[in-house]
This record gives C-alpha cells, structure tokens and sequence, in this order.
C-alpha cells in the first residue's frame, strides 16, 4: 500500500473527526500529564531518600544532670565511660564517623534553630546533654548501635534521625502512589475515548471500507489508517504532556529549588526518562484500544 494514500485516509479520518479526535488529544495530553507528575513524584521521593539518609546521623545523647532514664542512675557521665563508648563506637564496622557535640555546642546548635523564639529564652547549657553523633556507612544498620549502646550505663538515649524521616517519607509514598493512580486511570479513560472514537469513525467509513474489501484489499490495509489515527492522538498528546512536564521542571528549578535548598530535586533525566515511558504508554495503550475495537466493529 502506498503511503501517500495510507496518508490521505488518515486525513480524511481526522477531519471527519475532528471534534472527537481534539477530544482525544486533549484527554491523552491530560492523561499522560498526570502518570508523569505521578512518575517525577515518585523520582522525587528517590532523590530525597538518597539525599536525607546520607545525613541521617544516630545521636548518642549522654547522661547529664536531668537525665531520668535507668542508665543514668548513677548520675553525670563519668570521663572514663565517655571514652570507652567513643573508642567502642570508633571500633565498629558500621561507622562511618563519630563526632562528639558538648554541651556548649549543644547549646549554640539549638539557639541557632531556635532562634527568636520563646524557648531558646528559657534554655540553659547545663540543660542539654552531650552526645555522640554517629554517621554510619549503611543508615539502615542504626539496630546494631541501638542494641550495643541502650541502656549502657552513662547513655541516656540513642535516637536515630530515620524514624522521623521515615514518617516523612511514608507521607510522600501515599501522595506520589495517588498521583499514579490517578495517571493510570486517566490512561484507562483516553483508552476508552479512543476505542469510542475509532468505532465512530469505522461507522463512517463502512461503505469505503466494503469497497476496498470488495476490490481485494486486506483485512490490515483496511484498518491501518484507523491504526494511525489513534496512534497520531497518542503522540500529540505525549507531545503536549511532555511540554508540560519540561515547563514543570523550569518552574522547579527556576521558583522552588532556590526557596528549599535543605534538599534536591529530580533531574532533567528523570523528565526525559517519564517522557520515554509516556511516549511507550501512550503507543500502547492508543494500539491495543486501536487493535482491539477494530476487530470487533470492523467487518472486514
């Protein structure tokens, strides 16, 4: 079959169409749009993950003279048992570093984060306990610390930074997992209103189609324009969600990235990487609706 005449059944279909193939486009665009906000979401949860937890830091807070816990019945910290925890911690093949924070440093950290506020008025040095903070190799080993040094006598807790963390991240889990539900069943949706469009158009063209049929023309010559209409719905709107992905980007980097510099953001490879699997999607899910209501309205 000539492609110029595949070419020009595939116009004839489109401005047959036009209104229902704009609709088309416009709910591929959208669709496509929200699976790829919901694929950058879930980028954005790795970025920040691989970000954080190479911070993250267990703290060894050591027993001062508030100090309540069993560990700390004895009283203040002794100089020899804050050595022993620091040559212990060193020997350990889970650390990474081990910095020890005074009580004057601890002081200054927390006017620092405090700063302006009522309580970092009513706060005193002798109140805030020294500590060991700890930076492991693998931030998921904070177990092996916990079961060496809680309880120890001169600890008074070990907290590790992840927990909190953790409940952050679980938070970002369920936004970006509704995001991508949404973007599937947006997909699905463009899928139906290409199925409907297509078998609308094949309705149209019954009587063209029974002449080629009837002039020897095969089963796939016949219901390849119909094939390309759907598939041409499918790359506009990539195209269109694309962009929108690109512009997203700009706004992230261009507006929001300067205002949190606590953390990163996902890259331009994660948007040329969405866009790859928008593209696959879109093709897809345009040639099975395509393939599938073809073959059932089509008789040919």
């Amino acid at each position: 079959m000539r492609a110029k005449f595949v070419a020009k059944e595939v116009g004839i279909g489109l401005r047959r169409n036009l209104t229902m193939t704009f609709a088309v486009m416009i709910t591929v665009a959208i669709s496509l749009t929200l699976l790829g906000i919901g694929l950058l979401a879930n980028s954005q949860v790795k970025v920040m993950k691989d970000y954080w937890y190479d911070k993250i830091e267990v703290s060894i807070f050591l027993c001062g003279s508030l100090s309540d816990s069993p560990s700390c019945s004895n009283g203040v910290i002794t100089p020899e048992q804050k050595i022993s925890i620091q040559r212990d911690l060193q020997n350990l093949p889970v650390v990474d570093e081990v910095f020890y924070e005074t009580q004057a440093e601890a002081f200054n950290r927390f006017q620092e984060r405090f700063e302006g506020s009522a309580i970092a008025q009513n706060v005193t040095p002798d109140q805030l306990p020294e500590s060991f903070r700890v930076k492991l190799k693998d931030p998921t080993k904070f177990a092996v610390i916990d079961s060496a040094f809680s309880g120890r006598p001169g600890v008074d807790i070990v907290q590790d930074q992840r927990a909190i963390l953790d409940k952050f991240f679980k938070l970002l889990g369920v936004l970006r997992n509704g995001a991508l539900a949404i973007g599937l069943a947006s997909v699905l949706t463009a899928a139906l209103l290409i199925s409907n469009t297509l078998r609308i158009a094949a309705f149209n063209r019954r009587r063209e189609t029974g002449v080629m049929k009837l002039v020897g023309a095969s089963s796939f010559s016949i219901q390849l324009p119909f094939l390309l209409e759907g598939i041409f719905a499918a790359i506009s709107g990539w195209v269109v969600a694309t962009g929108f992905l690109a512009g997203f980007k700009w706004v992230v980097d261009e507006r929001v990235a300067p205002l949190l510099t606590f953390t990163q953001f996902f890259t331009w490879t994660d948007v040329l990487n969405a866009s790859l699997l928008l593209l696959a999607t879109g093709l897809i899910v345009s040639s099975v609706a395509s393939v599938v209501t073809l073959r059932k309205y089509l008789k040919v």
